[in-house]
């Protein structure tokens, strides 16, 4: 191996799911209830999405369905007129639901050298302010169509979900100008079993009952995080 290679190399890539991994919510849920607050979307939204949620946790969502309907409040609206409304989200739904031990783990990671990156099923719209909120300079979230700087209420090439998040992962990857010597994986759901067995070191955050057995199943590691209602305030 050359010594510019071997200079290249970090110890370890961390990638951590978003929502009931990092915070105690789902951010995707928690936006429909926001903008159902705030007159910007139809309470039926709030109904629909819950039902669409109750398969995500049984691993069975068609998430291209559930991203044409939350994302509709969204049509007409330019990233300026979004962007305004998720800071006063995050300060309102997601400061509080932030695990404290999330924090931990990631300023643990940040001490060894380790780069860091979440990776999750939920839009860049959110994904990035919040990631960025939590010190995470890297992240991969379902990309959103705009023309002229106006969302059409569309998305944009592999939507990172399930196996979709490996692809957009590996793409990513290919990009850097780093090799890493071991991926850190943490995640709440089987939806993400591919992540989990795609990384050396897995980790089941709180996980659901089918992550939960596979794990056991697997002698993965289960952490059991808790959160402080003003660890971001």
């Amino acid at each position: 191996m050359s010594l510019n290679l071997e200079h290249n190399i970090r110890p370890c890539l961390a990638i951590f799911d978003l929502d009931e991994t990092l915070i105690a919510a789902d951010s995707a849920s928690l936006w429909t209830t926001f903008l159902v607050n705030n007159q910007l979307a139809s309470s039926s939204l709030e109904q629909q999405e819950a039902e669409m949620m109750q398969a995500y946790k049984k691993g069975k969502l068609d998430m291209e369905s559930y991203m044409h309907k939350t994302l509709a409040p969204l049509v007409g609206k330019t990233e300026q007129e979004i962007s305004t409304l998720v800071t006063r989200f995050i300060e309102e739904y997601i400061s509080s639901a932030v695990y404290s031990d999330a924090i931990n783990r990631i300023e643990w990671h940040k001490k060894r050298g380790d780069e860091i990156i979440i990776v999750s099923a939920s839009s860049e719209h959110l994904v990035k302010p919040i990631a960025k909120k939590l010190g995470v300079s890297h992240c991969i979230a379902i990309n959103l169509e705009t023309i002229n700087g106006v969302y059409t209420g569309k998305t944009r090439g592999v939507l990172s979900y399930r196996e979709g998040k490996i692809t957009r992962i590996e793409s990513w990857l290919a990009e850097q100008s780093q090799y890493f010597r071991h991926y850190y994986g943490y995640s709440d759901s089987i939806n993400d079993l591919p992540l989990l067995k795609f990384v050396q070191k897995p980790f089941a955050v709180n996980p659901d009952p089918a992550l939960a057995l596979h794990a056991q199943m697997n002698e993965w590691t289960i952490m059991d995080w808790r959160h402080d209602n003003n660890i971001l305030r």
